[in-house]
């Protein structure tokens, strides 16, 4: 019997939805956490999926570990706990080639791609996703250059080393692209604050203006009888 679970990296909790699945086949349920946190250790911080394949006569059971999806893996290469919800305007990210080429190496088992190169292309969309920047431009962009060739050597050789001194340029270029960002988010937030002060000020000055009355109208007069 196969119980198919996603559970935090070495922080599996019991919980009503585990009960459910572990009670009909009566295995402890503190031992399972336990041996499918050991498991997962390697992950802490990310969802992983797991596998129990359980033998209910004697009920023991074995703990299989599947690789995190790409956006995990991503997330806690530079990490952060959850991707941009504004893809194109906000970016929570820099990374480089060499590490996008290291996690498709770990997930390409998974990934159904015809090569290596494929595995990159679809790292890099995920990215994409997340709001990522890959080499500090948009992954969008690098998905191109990908596709052109132009990260075909480092691809080929199964480069995943990042120098110091590249490291430190993608962080630098971030911090700016952050320091950017929120310097945006908070003319926007002025701007908006301003817009709804002065729709609430408007109703109010309606209300406090005085009321003008409608202009007497003067009777016409009626034209004197001739004797």
């Amino acid at each position: 019997m196969q119980i198919k679970l996603l559970v935090d990296g070495g922080a599996m909790k019991p919980g009503p939805a585990l009960s459910q699945k572990l009670g009909p086949v009566g295995i402890p349920i503190n031992q399972v956490i336990q041996k499918v946190n050991d498991a997962t250790k390697s992950f802490a911080g990310i969802q992983v999926p797991v596998e129990l394949n359980v033998d209910a006569s004697t009920r023991e059971f074995e703990v299989k570990v599947f690789s995190p999806p790409v956006s995990g893996l991503l997330k806690k290469e530079l990490g952060v706990e959850k991707g941009s919800g504004a893809q194109k305007k906000v970016k929570i990210g820099n990374i480089s080639i060499e590490q996008i080429i290291a996690l498709a190496q770990t997930k390409s088992p998974n990934l159904l791609c015809k090569d290596l190169k494929s595995s990159v292309k679809t790292v890099v969309g995920t990215c994409a996703s997340l709001g990522i920047l890959v080499e500090d431009k948009p992954a969008t962009e690098v998905e191109q250059e990908i596709i052109e060739g132009k990260y075909d050597k480092e691809i080929n050789s199964c480069k995943t080393d990042v120098s110091p001194e590249k490291k430190k340029r993608l962080a630098e270029f971030f911090a700016k692209v952050k320091k950017d960002q929120e310097k945006t988010m908070q003319q926007e937030q002025a701007a908006k604050a301003a817009e709804e002060t002065k729709a609430a000020e408007t109703p109010a000055a309606a209300a406090a203006a005085p009321e003008k009355k409608p202009a007497e109208k003067t009777p016409a007069k009626t034209p004197a009888k001739k004797k």
